[in-house]
Order: C-alpha cells, then structure tokens, then sequence
C-alpha cells in the first residue's frame, strides 16, 4: 500500500518534534527513534527538560529494574497539578461546550483558583491522600477540575464512563474501596435530559460507597448527606508532594473474563506520556486547541485534559451527541472555536459518512491542523472519507494505538515521515515495539503479536488488588515481553498495520467491554441459565454484541424474552453496550473443563471455519448456533 499523505518541508521543519530533534542534533527520524529506545535515560531526561518540569525534588534514575514492575523517576517528587497549570495565567486553559450551547470557559489562572478550591472542599470532607473518588461525569469543566483537585491533594481519581448504569459504575467503585462518588446530576444527550443522580445513589448502595457530591447541570435537588459541588470550601494548601510513582487514577477496563481491572497510573507517568505523545505525534502547541471527541470514563478523556495542558494548549470539552440537533453540529463546533486537533474514532466517521459530505463543507474547517484517530481498528473507505473531506487530501491523520495500560500509544504517526491509509508510519518514540511470532522472533511483513520489549515511563503499575491477573494478561506468552494482544504486521518499509485483538475483548463504537460482563448482566435475568457475548461486525459500531443464551427449565425462547434480555444488559451496562440480537439455542460449545469457546460461537455465528472442535464436550452445540444465527 502506497502513502496518501506526504509532509510539507517547510510545515515539517516548525513541528514540536523537528525542532526538539534540531535542539538534540538529530538530522533524521530515524536515527531519533533508535536513540530514544536504546538512550531512554538522555532522551527522557531530554523531553522532560524541554517541557520545564517542576519537579520538587529532581529524580535520580530514569528506570530500575525491568518487566513486569520497574520503578521509574526514582527518587523524583512532584505534583502532576502543578506540571499542568504552570503556564500564563491568562492564557486560556479549557473551553466547554455543552449541548445546549452554553459555552464556558477558565484561563490557567482561574482553573488553578478553581482546582485548588475543589481540593480544599474535598479535604474538608474528608478525603485524604491515597483515598478512591468516583468521577462519574461527562466531558466538561467540572470533569477536568475534579480530575486535577483529585490529585492536588493526592487521592486518586476513578473516572466512569457517563453512559453507564448503577450497576457498572458500583463494581468498579466496590472495587477500589471508594471513599467518595463526585458524579454530575445529569445532561442532555440529543436534547433529552439523562439524570445521573437516581442512578449514583443506586450505585452507592450496591458498592458501599459512604459520599455523595453532586454537580448540580440540571438542578435536581440533593437528599440529605449528599454534598454540593457550588459549596465546596476548606482552608486552602498547596499541592501535596507526591513521590513520582504515587498513584493519581485508577481506570478501569475490560479484558476477557472476570470482573472489571482497574489499571493503576502514577503521577510522573500518565501526565508525561500523554504529553510526550501529544508533542511528537500530533504537534500540539501552545496556541493549539484540542478537541477529542470521548469522554471521561475512557482513556482518551483523562489523556486530552492532562496531555493538552501539560503542554500549554487549549483543551476543547463537548458533553453532547455530535449530530444534534443536526449533522452539522461537530463541524459548526470545529469553526467556531477554532479548533486546530481534531480526534475521532473510526466508529463514530462512519456515523457521520451516511449525513454527506454538505455538513462538513458548510463550514469553515481552516483551523484545522491535525487530525487524530484512536480506539479500533480503520476500514478503508471511511478513512478514506475522513481524509478527503475532513482532512482535504492535505491534513494528516495521526493514527494512534495503544491503550489504558499504556498510558497512550505504541505506534501512532510523526508528521515527518508519509501516512499509509489505516497505518502508523512509527511505534511511538521511547517505544520499543516489535512485532513478534509464536516463539517470539521479531518478524517483518507477516502478521504476529504487537509488543513492547523495554519498560516505559506510563505503564501501568499493575491493576489494582490484582497482580496475578496483570501478569497473565501481559506476560504469560512470551517471558519478560509486554505481548498488548494486538496482531499486527510490520512491512518492509517500517509502517505498522493492527488487525485486531487476538483475545475476545469486545469493542463497540471503539469501547472495551469484556463478555463477562455483559454475560453477568444478561444471567441476572431470572429466565436465562447460562449465555456467551461475541463482537460481530457492523457497519456504523464497528462491532456489535451478539448474545446466545440457554433457558433454564420451564422458560420458553420468545422475542418478548430477547428483548427482555437486551434490556437487563442496558440497564446495567448502558445502552451503547446493549446487545444487537439474544438469540436461543439449547447449549454453549465448551471444553471438557467447562470453558465455554467464545472463538467457537463467533465461528459458527458468522459461517466461519471454526478450527479445531476435538477439545469440545458437546460438538453438536456449534451446530445450533449455525442454526440460531440463521433463523
């Protein structure tokens, strides 16, 4: 596959990564990315230097020891609050827009008067360094000040995803022992209000959560106990000084089977990658405005806020459907701020392709600079569409892969080297990513595991109370190498291709959910005795989930009970993760052991091969599945 976008000398030559090349004597990108995995120690030392960290006590060593649990900046202290609000105080820091139209904003200035008056309230009721918060919040102003007040006193921030239901937010707050749920009372999603409030306090209960503060958006009013956010007051303190490798966040994801993990950054590594990736992938600057469309439970919303102002940008913030109330609503959003980065996931362009290309050339897109792409895997034709329309055959798309664990990307593209459609031109500097087949050998043009083969400052510490799971997730296929569970290929002329996760691990609009949990929500339902959620594909989500489920005795399959079903999973997991079809069969594939074979029910659904059926209790099983997919 050729390249389809090319870079400008002379705009290559005024990136943030050219001229910290230029500043290091590098003359060529390749010669950079090589000394940036085998000099770490200078070339950390290096970045953090340009970008004028505050360190109150400077580190000592980049990294000791190695995978699976390194110690990075050791010996270092600092407060990641302070790093990302040491820039001009009238400099403007964060823009909200919420879907209603309101626009609000806060200079660095007002945002650190903000942060620390959040901080002090949250002191006052008790919340204390190495405490869990719950942030249960749509993108906005209060998201990214709870977030940032969170860590000025150092406590550690959970964030959860806004659509979520009681039942999803209180595993992951029962998980980390929260001392307190911030959650906003609500928002208006395609003009409809979504109360948070009722479903904060049902999460409460279930998780055993003692506090409730309250954002109050809608107004709705507060019982008693339950504390506002407008009120918060306490005597006022500077950041605690935290030890680089503190904790400031746990979030939580989603792997194959089990309850939810809770992946555990730090202070001096989530910030610093996220601004690391946001300087020498995507040239963000400090006149630059940053518009990710996501949202706070996932990584990408924590990512934006800390990355974008740890690097003296602007950081845009939208709580709102992007086509409402019409299809022109992201490009009008995108003119009238003057957004210079825009991020979208490939789930939510092809949402976007069926409205035409009108919308989009209604409005004046000349701010924009850099295009960003995240969360699952491209199709060609609406990467295509985005570069054509969106970008105007001359934006580059900044193609970026990684993860929670991460804390950013592994491969992404630097804005010095040609783009391949769907590709990364690079594995991210500091990276030191191969691809690898079974016996773990690097390999070129064939397909293997992404990995990572040296630690790096913002991986995560693990996942919270639960070591042994952390190192079966990453190092149990190849020893003393991070295997992500990407397959991707490597070609010849060094562009990276990921083709997809080699575990189950659904993704629906670019979201990870593990079946287990939808499994779990869906057997709650009285009727079912057992069920396997597959992803499938689909045209707009990238992936939809599929239910099979087995009646207990006495139950009948009807479509009154699938929808029954569908609903159960909704109501616990949230709509976007509502299953697209519950279809009936009389058993699950599984092994003599009672696995049930996720990859075999996937197969059989899609009229694929499904490999070899010698390990199966109950071959006849997969026949039923063919049957069910085809009924």
């Amino acid at each position: 596959m050729e390249p389809i976008w090319y870079p400008n000398p002379e705009e290559a030559r005024a990136t943030w990564l050219f001229r910290f090349m230029e500043a290091l004597g590098f003359e060529d990108y390749e010669t950079f990315y090589r000394y940036s995995v085998e000099k770490a120690e200078d070339f950390y030392r290096q970045f953090f230097g340009h970008l004028g960290l505050p360190w109150r006590k400077p580190y000592e060593r980049l990294v000791e020891g190695d995978f699976p649990f390194p110690r990075f900046f050791t010996g270092g202290r600092l407060n990641l609050v302070e790093a990302a609000l040491l820039h001009e105080p009238t400099r403007l820091a964060l823009l909200h827009e919420t879907e209603d139209g309101q626009v609000r904003t806060l200079s660095y200035g007002e945002l650190r008067a903000e942060v620390a008056r959040v901080a002090a309230g949250l002191r006052a009721l008790g919340v204390g360094r190495g405490d869990r918060v719950g942030l249960w919040l749509p993108m906005g102003l209060e998201a990214a000040v709870l977030l940032l007040a969170t860590a000025w006193l150092g406590a550690i921030a959970i964030p959860i995803f806004s659509g979520y239901a009681a039942e999803a937010a209180s595993v992951r707050l029962k998980d980390a022992g929260a001392r307190l749920l911030a959650v906003q009372d609500g928002f208006l999603r395609r003009g409809r209000r979504v109360e948070l409030l009722p479903e904060a306090r049902r999460a409460l209960a279930l998780s055993g959560t003692p506090a409730l503060l309250a954002v109050r958006r809608l107004g709705l009013p507060l019982e008693a106990g339950e504390e506002d956010y407008g009120a918060l007051a306490g005597e006022a303190f500077p950041p605690e000084e935290m030890e680089s490798m503190d904790p400031f966040m746990l979030i939580y994801t989603s792997g194959t089977t089990g309850r939810p993990k809770g992946t555990v950054h730090y202070h001096a590594g989530f910030p610093l990658k996220a601004a690391l990736d946001l300087a020498l992938l995507f040239d963000l600057r400090e006149e630059d405005r940053l518009f990710w469309f996501t949202d706070l439970g996932w990584m990408m919303g924590p990512w934006a806020i800390l990355g974008g102002l740890l690097l003296g940008g602007t950081v845009f913030l939208y709580d709102g459907a992007p086509d409402h109330p019409g299809p022109e609503r992201l490009w009008r959003m995108v003119e009238a701020h003057r957004i210079t980065h825009l991020g979208l996931s490939p789930t939510l362009v092809r949402a976007l392709i069926p409205f035409g290309e009108e919308p989009v050339r209604a409005h004046d897109l000349s701010s924009l600079r850099v295009l960003g792409s995240t969360g699952e895997p491209w199709n060609l034709e609406p990467y295509l569409w985005f570069f054509r329309v969106v970008g105007e055959e001359r934006r580059p798309i900044v193609n970026y892969s990684g993860g929670t664990e991460i804390s950013g990307g592994i491969l992404g593209n630097v804005l010095l080297r040609p783009i391949k459609p769907m590709g990364f031109n690079t594995a991210v500097p500091g990276m030191a990513a191969a691809v690898l087949d079974e016996a773990g050998r690097p390999v070129v043009g064939q397909v293997g595991e992404l990995a990572v083969l040296k630690p790096w400052p913002g991986m995560t510490k693990g996942f919270f109370g639960d070591e042994a799971r952390y190192l079966d997730a990453y190092f149990a296929k190849i020893p003393g190498v991070w295997v992500h569970g990407d397959f991707a290929l490597l070609d010849e002329e060094g562009h990276y291709f990921i083709l997809g996760r080699s575990d189950d691990t659904l993704k629906v609009a670019g979201k990870r959910v593990g079946p287990a949990e939808v499994e779990t929500a869906a057997i709650s339902h009285p009727a079912l005795k057992e069920c396997a959620a597959i992803g499938v594909p689909h045209p707009v989500k990238g992936e939809a989930i599929v239910l099979f489920a087995v009646p207990k005795p006495g139950f009948a399959p009807s479509l009154a009970l699938a929808e029954e079903v569908a609903e159960r999973v909704a109501e616990a997991l949230g709509k976007p993760l509502r299953p697209e079809r519950v279809l009936f069969v009389p058993d699950l594939p599984k092994t003599r052991n009672a696995k049930v074979m996720r990859r075999v029910v996937r197969a059989a659904f899609l009229g694929q091969d499904p490999g070899d059926l010698s390990a199966l209790e109950n071959p006849e099983a997969v026949e039923a599945i063919r049957q069910a997919a085809e009924g």
